[in-house]
């Protein structure tokens, strides 16, 4: 008995050494291989907020109104970027500009993994992006921020508490009722040296496992061609794309939202797709009993991507709403 206590203490030992010092000394090579202005291709358009180059798209208006003009600002949800975007932008500047930009972390946009301030893969770190933005391209405009699941609750909170700021809302299968990503439980574990360092190792299968979320997504899976899937796996060719999505999963994301869903009064379009499991269409049905002055659609043959499933019925509602929102 005193021989099997002697060997299981040094093997709890040996163990706890391994878990101290192994993790610390194996190197880790990025499965990319560009910076994220290669990655984004040549024509790529860029803006520097608070010292971060943001990936950004535009498209400038294209009806004819002379003045008071819109600045429609786009945030993609999880896993995405501004591609998810490329079949509204075009419709929606014939009623304002238009602005969609990558979340740190996602994307084009730079992916630092150091900062003062802010954490900007966190809440308050995006709202200061956003902030920036305002104040770079829509200062004296009027700006309807547009947000699909998980930017759907940045866009809500950060309308919320900058009612000054955004005059409408548009929310696409809103993730409210959850952060976006369930990884809240992974936050406490990054103070452990040895976990943060294993951090990337950990959620490098997110190329595997956001194929499987993007195939969810789809109502009718034809549609999800090999270009939709390069689109979307485009940004991880960036070099360190691993160690951003470690700091994004493990950046606060504090929100009071959900208990203030009440005290939002700009006008608000809810949009999903009939069939949405990703974010079940019931949560954006019961968010239209909690805000106040909203108006619900649910876009037919359509899951999680309504605007990429059904572009023409999207685009048709939100032109429709503009104008009926429009004083």
């Amino acid at each position: 008995m005193r021989a099997f206590r002697k060997f299981m203490t040094r093997a709890l030992l040996l163990g706890i050494a391994a878990f101290l010092i192994v993790p610390m000394v194996i190197p880790f090579d990025s499965s990319g291989t560009k910076t994220n202005i290669e990655a984004a291709g040549a024509n790529a358009e860029f803006a520097t907020i608070n010292d971060i180059n943001v990936h950004i798209d535009t498209e400038p208006y294209s009806g004819n109104k002379l003045e008071n003009v819109p600045l429609f600002i786009l945030l993609h949800g999880f896993g995405a970027s501004t591609f998810s975007w490329r079949y509204v932008m075009d419709s929606m500047s014939k009623q304002g500009e238009v602005l969609a930009y990558d979340r740190p972390g996602f994307g084009f946009t730079d992916r630092p993994t150091s900062w003062s301030g802010a954490n900007p893969y966190g809440f308050e770190g995006n709202f200061e992006i956003l902030d920036g933005l305002i104040a770079k391209f829509g200062a004296d405009q009027e700006v309807i921020l547009v947000g699909h699941s998980a930017g759907g609750s940045l866009a809500a909170e950060y309308a919320r508490l900058n009612p000054d700021k955004v005059q409408r809302l548009i929310l696409v299968a809103p993730a409210v009722y959850s952060n976006g990503t369930g990884t809240s439980w992974i936050n406490p574990l990054k103070v452990i040296p040895q976990i943060d360092r294993l951090g990337p190792f950990l959620v490098r299968e997110i190329a595997t496992s956001g194929q499987d979320l993007l195939v969810r997504s789809y109502y009718d899976q034809s549609q999800l061609t090999e270009e939709v899937r390069e689109g979307y796996t485009a940004p991880l060719q960036i070099t360190g794309w691993e160690r951003a999505f470690w700091e994004f999963s493990t950046a606060p994301r504090d929100s009071k939202l959900v208990e203030n869903l009440a005290s939002i009064n700009q006008p608000t379009l809810l949009i999903t797709g009939k069939f949405d499991e990703v974010v079940p269409t019931a949560n954006t049905e019961k968010l239209a009993t909690e805000i106040k002055n909203n108006k619900l659609v649910l876009v037919p043959k359509s899951a999680h991507l309504p605007q990429e499933e059904q572009p023409n019925i999207f685009n048709s509602e939100v032109a429709t709403w503009v104008k009926e929102t429009t004083p």
